[in-house]
């Protein structure tokens, strides 16, 4: 159940090694969500973010989880929730894949397409799932303003936030009125490991602050979530620029 700071005090992260994923974790441990459970493919990465995490005062736990193996994630999640209840479930995994690279290499880009999409369709239908059984809980996906539009950049990455978006906001419709909320979340371009040596596009935020909105949403029981939240504004406006004219903006 939420404290009465309205944090969780158990958080799922899917993604266990996402460092948007593990600085909402940090910010509600210090809010005392006191229950953490990393789930990931094993790895000394994933195990150096348990420690870390564990340092700060948590009962953290890692759960072996492959967003691509979707048969396995009945069993893999049913046996997280099945030790007692989750009060929020952050969907944090993705990849960005390599956009002109993928464009010549099917089988790569459908590798983005099946983890981006087809594994968070399958992992977000089970935590839903055990949500609503369970009567109450927060599923937090973590979609992106890439999603808005195609850009010829990204268009590979982008068409599997598009598809996750809406998956996402239908699922919060499937759930309303069960006592379960479906926030999504959607940065602009988050400033990391996986960014680094790319050029910064405008309105870049960073993992922490990607955290902040999210604490910040589940506040509020939002649905939606723009970080920075002026992006709101930028990705109506640029919704409707006329195909020609938008192959010429610098995005």
């Amino acid at each position: 159940m939420k404290d009465a700071f309205g944090a969780p005090q158990s958080l799922l992260v899917l993604g266990g090694t996402s460092e948007i994923g593990l600085a909402t974790a940090r910010r509600l441990i210090a809010r005392r969500t006191r229950t953490v459970r990393l789930a990931g493919r094993p790895s000394p990465a994933l195990t150096a973010a348990a420690d870390s995490l564990r340092a700060l005062g948590a009962d953290v736990r890692t759960v072996p989880f492959d967003a691509l193996d979707t048969a396995s994630h009945e069993e893999a999640l049913g046996e997280v929730f099945a030790e007692g209840d989750v009060d929020m479930v952050l969907l944090a995994f993705g990849v960005f894949g390599d956009q002109a690279r993928d464009e010549s290499d099917p089988v790569a880009a459908a590798r983005v397409a099946q983890t981006n999409y087809t594994g968070a369709v399958s992992a977000g239908l089970v935590c839903a799932g055990a949500l609503q059984a369970q009567g109450h809980g927060s599923l937090v996906v973590l979609s992106s303003v890439a999603g808005g539009r195609a850009r010829r950049a990204d268009f590979i990455y982008g068409s599997s936030k598009a598809g996750l978006d809406v998956f996402a906001q239908g699922l919060g419709e499937a759930l309303h009125g069960t006592g379960v909320h479906v926030m999504v979340v959607r940065p602009g371009s988050v400033r990391s490991k996986a960014t680094a040596g790319l050029a910064e596009a405008p309105l870049a935020t960073t993992p922490e602050a990607v955290a902040g909105a999210i604490e910040l949403g589940l506040r509020r029981r939002s649905e939606t979530v723009w970080v920075p939240g002026s992006l709101r504004m930028v990705m109506a406006a640029v919704r409707h620029v006329p195909r020609p004219l938008f192959r010429r903006l610098p995005v």
